[in-house]
C-alpha cells in the first residue's frame, strides 16, 4: 500500500490529486485533523510517514515544506514553482527525452512542470534536442486557458454573481513579458533567450492551448508542416499520454477536448513557410495533478499510467 500525504490538499491542483488518488486501491492517503493542518511538527510527521508527499502550496512555503522530509526514502513532488530550475530537483516531465524520465525514477525530489511550460516545452524541446530550431530562434508563444489556473482568487472572481461583464471575453495578462513560467520554458528548453509569451485567461474553467508559430526560413533544417509532423509524430510515438495529429475539428481547435485527461495532443498546421505547433492539454491534468500522480507513479517503480484511463 503506498501512503501519500497532500500538503495544501484545499487548493485546486491539491483537491484534483487527492481525488485522483483517493479512487485508486492501492493508495492510502494520509490526512490530518482541520485543527493540526497548520501545525509544522504534525505535519512533519505525516509527511515522513509517506512514501510520496505532494507540495501544492504557495513558493515559500514549498521550500519551507520541503526542508521538513527528512526520510530518505520519501519522494517530495513539488507542485509549484518553487523547485523547477533548482540543482537536485529532477523536472517532472518523462516524455522530453529518456534522462528526464530516468531522473525522475531515481529522484527523491521532483519538480512538477508549469501548465503552460507543459504545452510550450512538448513542442520546443524537441525542436532544439534535434537541431530543427537553434537555441537562439525568436519563439513566440500564445496560449488560452481556462481560470482555474489563476487558482482561489481567480476562480472566485469568475465565479462571483457580481463579477465584470469584462471577464465574458478572453484577457491577456502578464503584460510586462515576465510569466511566472518563463524560467522554467528558457532553461529546460536550452534556450539562449526567454521567448515572448502571451498567455490569455478565459471564461471556462479547464482545458488550454499553447501555441508555437514557427517561420520555416528561420528554422536550422528547413522543414515545412509535413516534415515537422513527420518529426513529432517519430517523437512521441511511444509515450502512452502524448499525442500528435494534423486533425482538428472542422479547422478550429477547442481548448476544452483533453479536459479531465492526463493527455496532451500536439496539433502541426500550417504550410511550406509557416507551422504553427498547438498542444492541448488539461491545466489541471498534464498540467498539474495528473503529471504529479504519473510521477508519484515513475518515482515509486509503478507502471506510469497506474490510476488513468488511457
Amino acid at each position: 500500500m503506498i501512503r501519500a500525504f497532500i500538503d495544501g490538499k484545499a487548493g485546486t491542483t491539491g483537491l484534483r490529486i487527492y481525488e485522483r488518488l483517493s479512487a485508486r486501491p492501492d493508495v492510502e492517503i494520509l490526512t490530518l485533523p482541520e485543527e493540526k493542518r497548520k501545525d509544522a511538527s504534525a505535519r512533519k510527521e505525516a509527511m515522513n510517514a509517506a512514501d510520496a508527499v505532494f507540495l501544492c502550496l504557495p513558493d515559500d512555503a514549498a521550500r519551507e515544506a520541503a526542508g521538513l522530509v527528512e526520510n530518505p526514502e520519501t519522494v517530495v513532488i513539488d507542485a509549484s514553482t518553487a523547485h523547477r530550475t533548482e540543482r537536485g530537483w529532477a523536472y517532472g516531465f518523462p516524455e522530453l527525452a529518456p534522462s528526464f524520465r530516468e531522473a525522475i525514477k531515481k529522484s527523491k525530489r521532483i519538480a512538477n512542470p508549469g501548465c503552460y511550460a507543459s504545452g510550450f516545452l512538448s513542442i520546443v524541446y524537441p525542436l532544439v534536442a534535434g537541431g530543427v530550431a537553434a537555441p537562439d530562434y525568436p519563439f513566440v508563444c500564445h496560449a488560452v486557458s481556462g481560470y482555474s489556473g489563476a487558482g482561489k482568487k481567480g476562480i472566485a472572481e469568475y465565479e462571483s454573481g457580481e463579477r465584470s461583464p469584462l471577464l465574458e471575453a478572453p484577457r491577456l495578462y502578464a503584460l510586462a513579458l515576465a510569466h511566472k513560467h518563463l524560467p522554467e520554458m528558457t532553461k529546460i528548453a536550452g534556450l539562449a533567450y526567454p521567448p515572448v509569451f502571451n498567455p490569455y485567461i478565459c471564461d471556462f474553467y479547464a482545458g488550454m492551448t499553447v501555441s508555437v508559430p514557427l517561420h520555416v526560413r528561420l528554422l536550422r533544417k528547413k522543414w515545412g508542416k509535413d516534415e515537422i509532423f513527420a518529426y513529432f509524430a517519430e517523437y512521441y510515438a511511444r509515450h502512452n499520454f502524448i499525442s500528435v495529429t494534423q486533425n482538428s475539428e472542422d479547422g478550429y481547435l477547442s481548448a476544452l477536448k483533453w479536459t479531465g485527461t492526463n493527455k496532451l495532443e500536439i496539433f502541426v498546421g500550417g504550410n511550406g513557410e509557416q507551422v504553427q505547433l498547438t498542444a492541448r492539454l488539461d491545466n489541471l491534468g498534464k498540467g498539474a495533478s495528473g503529471a504529479a500522480v504519473q510521477n508519484m507513479n515513475l518515482a515509486l517503480g509503478l507502471d506510469e499510467t497506474a490510476g488513468f484511463v488511457i
